[in-house]
């Protein structure tokens, strides 16, 4: 039995299980409750398969009746789905994408359309744990665990492994992606707390952001950009040309050779560098050189180095002193060469006998480390990965716990809830001078304030382990003097500091404000210089809260005129928006899309609290969130959010998984990610339950590197 197969098993219907399905489906009894609860959470190692016989009396019934006019009837395929062509259980496992979209639009009534037939409740209740039960069965399959792909660092990862490596004082290379600067020292994990007030800065502020110590001489390469509705350590998008690699041979050399890079700056100068003159002859000097290539090279390729390897790299070494170079030099050449070398720019899994098998531990501890620190290991991690004890849960746990006190977390708040939060659009947001004067202050914009605060809150709720549902509703916020103006009287007031900014950490008594939705930032990069744009803010919650983005609309679809039509004059941006949207394939897209972003209409285009438009006509904000929960203000909204608070953390799980693998996340990790819900509910979800849980799942610690066949 593989080592991590315990994590594999039926979680206890707890009563708390219960006390959740009961809220959820009230008109269930008690013990229909506990039944549904076991269904539900049955997981791949269930001993029992679902009978064939559901297939021809549920699903395919169900199918005929409310789902094949849209989807396979008369020729009709909306969303490329026939389901004419699933014509047994064995079809329908076969297509697991196919199983998990017609599960979500079971469980969370995305589907039929509201105008059409729609299944009754009972149908739905018992539906969804064979649909459930069958994607399980389907991940179990071995040949099912996607396979994390080859790829090389990002410019960030990269940036920090040398530095690691190294153990630089210095940076060595400017990253302007580092949205969120560190002013002093307030990031302190290991003490669980953020202070209550923090000094920040952020890039758009100004070069002055960008004065910081680094390795004079060293260019970065360009910045890698970022996948969509992915993040920018996607294995499908760091790929390496021959032009690419012989950039990093250029950069690796300017590395070594910046006048900076010295003593005073690198840590390992003295116990790598710095070889002492030969007192015993060329045995010694060999036996020196080879100890400490030994030593350095296993960091840097992170796996004990092998004796052809290490030989090369002492021949080069000796040559080059033979040739009269002095020994720092020549172990700086030896250096250079392995920050070049694809065993260090490369993230990969050994091949594997089989497909899902489990990762050894010297991977594991790559995968840790790159998930939260953004680089190598350190030499506890990889000791413990070296000695075999880093697979054992214990260890592995604590090893975890000890990577979450590091400061080199902040690595991870630099990078993914960035991304997540797709926060970077806000650089680009420009509202009409005329018509948001107050938005702009000398040369700077109130974006620069504005993208620290859902930042903040991210590191806060990461360094106290808070449950992440406070990134939906919390309590508190981070916020500078301007932006305590700005959401008190829509004016940045006097206070307006163009490089260190202090900011506050401040009660919130009025929930329409805070958390990672509710906050000027996110308003303000998704609204246009004169509106806001529902459509466009549906479309970020639906990608980011709920992991679920949209389809591109048609091409052959106009965009929204800026100013109304004649006789449109008077009425409210959703009015418009009805009246424009007529083409018959928007339908499906926008019913979903729609209600998240007019929730959100009551948020002028830079976040600003507002009850009517221009034209006096008052702002509605109402809708239906999953079809059952109505809501008519962004307060009601939240709730109904929370409402579905499972489905948030599964979102933000599988956010979190790709990250961690640098794919995308697929229907055989539905699984492992219900799992992992599951396992945090009892401590409320709080972050580093969920991190701990996520680094022992079965997609974290299984690859699918099948050794080629040569047949």
């Amino acid at each position: 039995m593989p080592k991590h197969s315990k994590i594999l098993v039926n979680p206890p219907i707890t009563p708390s299980v219960i006390l959740d399905i009961s809220t959820r489906y009230p008109h269930l009894s008690g013990v229909n409750q506990k039944v549904f609860a076991a269904l539900l959470l049955l997981l791949p190692c269930s001993d029992f398969g679902v009978a064939q016989d559901v297939f021809s009396d549920q699903i395919q019934p169900l199918f005929q009746e409310h789902c094949i006019r849209c989807h396979g009837e008369k020729g009709k395929v909306k969303g490329k789905v026939n389901l004419l062509e699933i014509t047994d259980l064995k079809s329908l496992q076969a297509d697991a994408e196919l199983l998990e979209e017609v599960l979500d639009a079971i469980e969370y009534e995305e589907m039929p359309p509201e105008d059409e037939p729609q299944p009754t409740a009972t149908q739905r209740i018992k539906l969804a744990p064979v649909l459930r039960k069958l994607l399980h069965e389907a991940s179990a399959d071995p040949n099912a665990v996607p396979q994390a792909p080859i790829r090389r660092m990002n410019r960030f990862q990269y940036s920090n492994a040398v530095k690691d490596l190294f153990q630089l004082n210095v940076q060595v290379f400017t990253l302007p992606e580092k949205m969120l600067r560190e002013h002093g020292s307030y990031f302190e994990p290991a003490t669980g707390k953020m202070p209550d007030q923090v000094k920040v800065g952020s890039r758009p502020l100004g070069k002055s952001q960008l004065i910081e110590p680094r390795l004079a001489g060293v260019a970065a390469f360009p910045q890698d950009l970022r996948a969509e509705h992915g993040f920018d350590n996607r294995g499908d998008h760091l790929s390496l040309s021959p032009l690419l690699l012989e950039s990093f041979l250029t950069l690796s050399r300017s590395i070594l050779e910046s006048p900076d890079f010295n003593e005073k700056t690198v840590g390992i100068w003295k116990s790598f560098f710095a070889v002492a003159t030969d007192p015993g002859g060329d045995k010694f000097l060999e036996s020196e050189i080879e100890g400490r290539l030994r030593t350095f090279l296993t960091r840097a390729f992170r796996t004990p180095i092998d004796e052809p390897t290490l030989e090369r790299y002492k021949a080069h070494v000796l040559t080059r002193i033979a040739d009269g170079s002095n020994p720092d030099d020549a172990m700086k050449a030896a250096a250079s060469a392995a920050i070049a070398s694809p065993r260090f720019l490369y993230l990969y899994d050994g091949a594997s006998q089989r497909a899902g098998e489990v990762i050894n531990d010297l991977e594991l501890a790559s995968r840790l480390s790159f998930f939260l620190w953004g680089s190598i290991p350190d030499q506890e991690l990889l000791d413990a990965a070296i000695d075999g004890k880093l697979s054992n849960e214990a260890i592995l746990t604590s090893q975890l716990e000890r990577m979450l006190d590091d400061k080199k977390l902040k690595r991870f708040c630099d990078s993914f809830p960035v991304q997540w939060l797709q926060i970077e659009h806000i650089i680009t947001a420009v509202p009409d001078p005329k018509t948001h004067p107050e938005f702009y202050f000398a040369k700077y914009r109130a974006s620069m304030h504005m993208m620290l605060e859902p930042l903040l809150l991210f590191e806060t709720v990461l360094i106290e382990n808070r449950p992440v549902l406070d990134l939906i509703d919390p309590d508190f916020s981070y916020r500078s003097d301007l932006l305590k103006s700005w959401y008190a009287t829509g004016k940045r007031g006097s206070k307006t500091p163009p490089t260190t900014i202090p900011f506050d950490r401040v009660a919130l008594t009025d929930r329409r404000e805070g958390g990672v939705i509710t906050n000027a930032a996110v308003m303000t990069m998704t609204s246009n210089a004169t509106r806001t744009q529902p459509i466009t803010r549906g479309a970020w919650l639906t990608s980011v809260i709920f992991n679920d983005p949209p389809e591109p609309p048609p091409a052959d679809i106009p965009p929204l005129p800026e100013k109304p039509d004649s006789g449109q004059e008077n009425m409210t941006l959703r009015e418009r928006l009805d009246a424009h949207r007529k083409h018959e394939s928007c339908k499906g897209c926008h019913a979903k899309i729609d209600p998240f972003g007019f929730a959100l209409e009551n948020y002028g285009p830079t976040g600003i609290w507002r009850d009517e438009y221009e034209n006096g006509r008052k702002v509605d904000s109402s809708g239906v969130l999953f079809r059952k929960h109505e809501f008519d203000n962004p307060v009601a909204f939240k709730d109904a959010i929370l409402s579905e608070k499972e489905l948030f953390v599964r979102a933000l799980t599988e956010h979190l998984l790709s990250f961690a693998l640098g794919r995308e996340i697929a229907p055989a990790d539905a699984a492992a990610v219900e799992k992992i819900v599951f396992q945090s509910s009892p401590e409320d979800f709080a972050f580093h339950t969920i991190l701990r849980e996520l680094v022992k799942s079965r997609p974290f610690l299984a690859k699918s590197n099948p050794v080629s066949s040569t047949e």
